[in-house]
C-alpha cells in the first residue's frame, strides 16, 4: 500500500497540473486563495484521530485512495446514463434545476424555467469567466478556515465548478431552485469537488434544494468500479430579512466516500432553516454551521441519517450566536442498524456580547442492532450570562410495549418495527414544506425500510 505522504503528494500533482490548465482564465484572487489552500493542505495533511474533532471518525480509507480528479471527465453523460439519471426518483422534484455530472455543469440536463426577473443561477465555472468582481466578494470568504480544515482546503483548492444563486432584494421565489449533483464513476478511483455560492438580497425569500445523488445502475458493481470522493462546500450569505429553507440530500452509492460543508452567514432579523437527510455513502462526514451575525436572526437545523450495514457517517453542526437577542433550535436524529456507526457532535457558542441569545439542541438516535454504535455530544460554549441554552441527547431501541400493541392488532413483528422506526425518523422529513419532496424523500424512506425487511427474512 501506497504511504499516505505519497498520497498527498498526489493532490499537489493534481494540483500543479489544474494550476497551469487555469493559468491563463482565472482571476489572480482566486489563484492566491487556491494558493494559499493548497499550501494548508500540504502543510497539515489529512487529519487523524488523534485530533479531538476527528476522534471517532477515521479517514485513512479516504488517504489511502488515489483518487483522481472527476473534472477531467466529460461532463456531457452518453445517452445510456443519461436516461438512467432522469430515471432517479429524485431526478426532478418539479422545479428549476441545475444538475452536474461529476462536479460539472451540465447544461442540457439543466432547466430554470419559472424563474423570477432578476434572479441568477447557473454554474460557478461560467460566472468566474463573466462576474468574477461579484464573485470576489462572497466565494471563500464564509467556509475561510480552508487553510486549517484538510477538507475545505482541498475543495478550496480545486475549485472550478458548482453552481451560483444570486437572489435580488425583496424577491420570493414560489419553488426551490434544485442543485443536483450525480457520480457516475468511470472505473478509476475520482473525486469531484462542487463548490456552491447562494447569496440572498435584503428581505427576499428563496428555498434550496442541494442533492448529491449515485449513479444507481453501478450498485452492484465491484468496489473497483464504483469507489468515488464527493467533497462538497456551499456558502449561503443571508441578507437582513432574508429566508432561506435549504435541504441539504446525501444519497451516494455504498462505496462512496463524501465530505460536505454548510455554511451560513446571516445578517439581522434573517431567519435559516435546514434539512440535512443522508442515507447513503460508506464513510461520510458532514458539517453545518451557522453564525447568527446580526440582531434577532433566528436559525432551525433539522437533520436525520439512516445508515445500516457497515456505514459511517459523522455529524457536526455549529450554531455561533455572534450578536443578542437570536434564537436557534436544533434537532437531530438517527436511525442505526447492523454495523454502523454514526458521531453527532454539536455544538452551540455565545460569544460575549450575545445577550438575550435562546437556543435549545438535542440529538436522537435509534439503535435497530446491537452492533451499531453512536457517539454522541452536544456542547454548549457560553461567554454570556443573560442567556437560555439547553442540550440533550437520548439512545434507544424501539419499545417493546409499542411492539406488543401492534402486534396484539395483528400486524406482524417485522412490520410493527418498521412502522415504528418509520414514525421516528418522518418526524424530520414532515417538517419540509415542498410537498413533492417531502413525498419522494417519505417512499423512499418506506422503501428502504421495506427493503431492509426483505434482506432480514431471506
Amino acid at each position: 500500500m501506497i504511504a499516505t505522504s505519497e498520497k498527498e503528494g498526489l493532490y499537489l500533482s493534481s494540483f500543479r497540473e489544474l494550476e497551469d490548465r487555469l493559468a491563463a482564465n482565472s482571476p489572480s484572487w482566486l489563484h492566491e486563495i487556491r494558493r494559499a489552500a493548497m499550501a494548508g493542505f500540504a502543510e497539515r495533511g489529512f487529519p487523524t484521530t488523534r485530533q479531538e474533532e476527528w476522534r471517532n471518525t477515521n479517514v485513512a480509507p479516504i488517504a489511502a485512495v488515489p483518487f483522481q480528479p472527476a473534472a477531467t471527465l466529460a461532463a456531457a453523460p452518453q445517452r445510456g446514463r443519461e436516461l438512467r439519471i432522469l430515471e432517479h426518483p429524485l431526478a426532478d422534484l418539479g422545479c428549476p434545476k441545475l444538475v452536474f455530472i461529476n462536479g460539472r455543469f451540465a447544461k442540457q440536463l439543466s432547466t430554470l424555467e419559472g424563474l423570477p426577473a432578476g434572479v441568477k443561477a447557473g454554474s460557478l465555472a461560467e460566472a468566474l469567466a463573466s462576474d468574477a468582481k461579484t464573485l470576489e466578494r462572497h466565494l471563500a470568504r464564509y467556509a475561510a478556515d480552508y487553510r486549517e480544515h484538510a477538507f475545505v482546503a482541498l475543495n478550496t483548492a480545486f475549485v472550478e465548478d458548482g453552481a451560483v444563486i444570486e437572489i435580488p432584494k425583496g424577491v420570493v421565489l414560489e419553488k426551490p431552485i434544485y442543485l443536483l449533483y450525480v457520480s457516475d464513476p468511470s472505473g478509476l478511483p475520482t473525486v469531484s469537488y462542487p463548490r456552491n455560492l447562494i447569496i440572498a438580497g435584503r428581505e427576499s425569500q428563496a428555498s434550496i434544494v442541494e442533492a448529491y445523488l449515485g449513479d444507481g445502475a453501478r450498485r452492484s458493481a465491484g468496489a473497483a468500479d464504483s469507489v468515488y470522493f464527493t467533497n462538497a462546500v456551499s456558502e449561503v450569505a443571508v441578507g437582513e430579512g432574508a429566508v432561506i429553507a435549504y435541504h441539504r440530500l446525501q444519497q451516494e452509492n455504498e462505496n462512496a466516500f463524501h465530505f460536505g460543508r454548510l455554511v451560513f452567514h446571516q445578517e439581522r432579523s434573517s431567519n435559516v432553516a435546514t434539512h440535512s437527510i443522508a442515507t447513503g455513502g460508506r464513510l461520510v462526514r458532514e458539517e453545518v454551521n451557522a453564525v447568527l451575525d446580526g440582531e434577532g436572526a433566528e436559525a432551525t437545523l433539522a437533520g436525520l441519517y439512516v445508515i445500516t450495514g457497515r456505514q459511517h457517517i459523522d455529524n457536526q453542526t455549529t450554531l455561533d450566536h455572534a450578536k443578542p437577542h437570536c434564537s436557534s433550535r436544533e434537532v437531530y436524529k438517527g436511525v442505526l442498524d447492523g454495523e454502523s456507526s454514526a458521531v453527532f457532535n454539536g455544538k452551540i457558542i455565545v460569544r460575549k456580547d450575545a445577550q438575550k441569545t435562546d437556543s435549545k439542541q438535542s440529538n436522537k438516535n435509534l439503535l435497530l442492532s446491537e452492533k451499531a454504535v453512536i457517539d454522541t455530544k452536544p456542547a454548549l460554549e457560553i461567554y454570556a450570562d443573560d442567556v437560555k441554552c439547553t442540550h440533550g441527547a437520548t439512545i434507544g431501541q424501539i419499545d417493546a410495549d409499542a411492539i406488543f400493541y401492534l402486534r396484539s392488532r395483528g400486524i406482524g413483528r417485522q412490520e410493527a418495527r418498521d412502522l415504528l422506526t418509520y414514525a421516528f425518523a418522518n418526524d424530520i422529513l414532515g417538517r419540509i414544506k415542498y410537498e413533492p419532496l417531502r413525498e419522494q424523500l417519505s417512499e423512499g424512506l418506506f422503501a428502504r425500510l421495506a427493503s431492509g425487511q426483505r434482506a432480514e427474512e431471506a
